[in-house]
């Protein structure tokens, strides 16, 4: 070896220092010498340069066995999308070919499905299979980041959303995330066309939402691997919200909500029937008067309790006629999307959160 490290140099130290005071009759000189010369008395072991290295090698073998080589990391697709540090994860013991098992980086794992997809869940189609990790849930909680841009100096910012299942909300579910031009936000503001894509929480998307711009009332459409399967198309009123939901071109259901400060808005079929429901949770004061960071919980229900796992069965779900299946589901998030755009986003800057009645 070229180069020796300083705890190399004192680990020869406490050799040579040993064997000084043992043998009181050697000359201190002699042990200053080059490591390839022997030190002179009778049964003196020689202190060689090649005997010195490889004890050190061992001694360090022994303190770290694993060494460098003995981690393998292990890579998340997805990792760096919405900044998915600031939630949990789990570290993955990895087994080598030669059986040492070593721990990787922590790695993000989707929750499990709180709703049975073998039933009334069942995929119809390879739109609804791709969809169903995320929609296959009977209850979703979809809440903004604060955007401080917007805050602080009125800059609109791009939305963006981390949704949980209420069964596991350790680690979100999926994420959304608004893609729209910079200077027609600061422009159209509220009217701004946009695309937000929903993933899954390894950041793998699921469908889109598209928004085009609007001037009396808006539409947002629901797309599967670029296909379009619905529409939520917003119905003009001087005070209600209104809003009618499209599975192709057959309306399955329609929001008719008293408007001024009710935040709940219940999905009906034809019938009158309740078929799910999304709620604007208060937040607290300083979130409410100061952010645009709402959230809102869409329950989906469940009308087969044998449907219900893990710990879905702890929770009680809303009453519904009928369970939505995974596309209408995908129509109801698009919902979601537009009701906080829609009522619930100012221009930004400081403000009380008032709704505009004539909207």
């Amino acid at each position: 070896m070229k180069n020796w490290s300083k705890e190399g140099w004192r680990w020869v130290s406490k050799i040579t220092n040993s064997h000084v005071h043992f043998q009181a009759n050697v000359n201190p000189a002699i042990v200053s010498r080059r490591f390839g010369s022997a030190i002179k008395g009778a049964d003196h072991h020689q202190l060689t340069r090649d005997f010195l290295v490889k004890l050190w090698v061992s001694d360090t073998k022994i303190r770290n066995p694993r060494g460098k080589q003995g981690r393998k990391f292990v890579k998340c697709r997805g990792c760096g999308y919405g900044d998915p540090k600031s939630f949990s994860g789990s570290s993955v013991a990895q087994h080598r070919d030669d059986g040492v098992i070593s721990r990787g980086k922590r790695v993000l794992k989707q929750p499990p499905i709180s709703q049975s997809v073998s039933e009334f869940l069942d995929p119809q189609s390879p739109q609804e299979a791709k969809v169903a990790p995320l929609l296959a849930r009977s209850n979703l909680l979809i809440t903004r980041d604060i955007e401080w841009a917007n805050l602080v100096l009125g800059f609109e910012q791009e939305n963006r959303y981390a949704i949980v299942d209420a069964c596991y909300p350790q680690s979100p579910v999926g994420f959304i995330r608004e893609q729209s031009n910079v200077i027609t936000r600061q422009l159209l503001r509220l009217r701004r066309p946009f695309v937000a894509c929903i993933t899954d929480a390894l950041g793998s998307e699921l469908f889109r939402v598209r928004r085009p711009f609007w001037w009396i009332t808006s539409s947002i459409y629901a797309e599967i691997d670029g296909k379009e399967v619905g529409v939520v198309h917003r119905r003009w009123h001087l005070w209600r919200r209104i809003y009618d939901l499209y599975l192709g071109n057959k309306q399955f259901a329609v929001v008719e909500n008293p408007g001024l400060w009710n935040w709940t808005f219940t999905l009906k079929d034809i019938n009158g029937e309740v078929l799910a429901q999304i709620d604007r949770d208060w937040r607290g004061f300083g979130f409410e008067i100061l952010t645009d960071a709402g959230q809102y919980v869409i329950r989906f229900g469940s009308s087969d309790p044998s449907s219900k796992i893990g710990l879905a069965t702890a929770i009680q779900d809303l009453e519904v006629s009928r369970p939505l299946t995974l596309a209408e589901r995908a129509v109801t998030v698009a919902l979601a999307i537009s009701l906080d755009n829609d009522y619930f986003s100012r221009h930004g800057g400081w403000g009380l959160p008032l709704i505009a009645v004539g909207e």
